[in-house]
């Protein structure tokens, strides 16, 4: 039986670092319209600190909004809010609604220090804290493992350490993990021999990728990783958001549209019908056009 092939919307990761804060209720319209073209997986929200990011800062806000406005007939399955701290874990713990926390669990010890301001073993055991309670709270959890196709930082890098990495999470009873192309610099190439080279390593956990590129090299590591085993893929409509350490204005998150199209082409099917994207990249394009400058 083939595996289904899912999708998972990240208006949070395209939204965090607008410079215009986005108010609730349209959030709430965007989240609506993304369910209605068909999306089951959202990574909607992330409760993080409001000093850093305060486009976020109305997470609570747009779940109760969404909450109480969802369709009885919706098919949305899953909801992620990000966190990055045992404070965020509270406050996502305390949200109806936010059915998945998610963690960005860095390889990089740079990375860590400036994004997270975490040593090794403080952010392992936070993933363990992570692991625990949202066990006890029935919800799941799905750990990112950012810079896991390589960084520019001159550290150690390879698959074996992304296989050490997976391994660790799968004894501690994590079974979502998407590996992240943080700064956009990974080849098709490498985006599919590293996935190649550690799938097989954890039987059992759900692996996925969350890939940034350029616009016109995102189909190639679409392809790249679909082909290498890949049924998970992160992304955002028109590419908007990305990682502020990238160093490139035109890397972005994955265009979802892209991903859909690509995929459509090899007879995939996502759960997305590449002609009811209309509606909701018009939103899109208008949120850029209203918040982005």
């Amino acid at each position: 039986m083939t595996t289904p092939t899912k999708l998972i919307e990240c208006p949070r990761d395209a939204w965090q670092g607008l410079t215009q804060v986005i108010p609730a209720e349209e959030k709430v319209a965007y989240h609506r319209a993304l369910i209605a073209a068909g999306f089951g997986h959202i990574d909607a929200v992330s409760f993080v600190s409001p000093k850093y990011v305060p486009q976020m800062a109305d997470s609570e806000e747009v779940m109760g909004l969404l909450q109480t406005s969802l369709p009885p007939t919706s098919l949305l399955s899953e909801i992620i809010g990000i966190v990055v701290n045992e404070k965020g874990m509270e406050r996502a713990l305390a949200t109806p609604g936010v059915t998945t926390l998610g963690y960005p669990y860095s390889i990089s010890a740079h990375f860590r220090q400036a994004n997270a301001r975490m040593t090794r073993a403080e952010s392992r055991a936070l993933v363990e804290r992570l692991r625990a309670a949202t066990k006890a709270a029935g919800r799941s959890l799905v750990v990112y493992i950012s810079m896991a196709f390589g960084n520019n930082y001159g550290e150690p890098w390879g698959p074996e350490i992304i296989e050490d990495t997976l391994i660790w999470l799968k004894d501690i009873g994590v079974r979502t993990v998407s590996l992240a192309d943080t700064i956009g610099t990974a080849s098709p190439n490498l985006v599919g021999s590293v996935f190649n080279a550690v799938k097989n390593c954890v039987a059992g956990i759900e692996l996925g990728v969350h890939l940034h590129s350029r616009p016109d090299g995102a189909a190639e590591r679409v392809l790249a990783a679909y082909e290498a085993g890949c049924r998970r893929f992160d992304s955002a409509l028109t590419g908007l958001g990305g990682c502020p350490f990238a160093g490139d204005d035109l890397v972005g998150n994955i265009p979802t549209e892209i991903v859909v199209h690509t995929l459509a082409k090899k007879g995939v099917d996502t759960g997305i019908a590449p002609q009811s994207l209309g509606p909701v990249l018009a939103l899109t394009h208008e949120i850029r056009t209203k918040y982005a400058h």
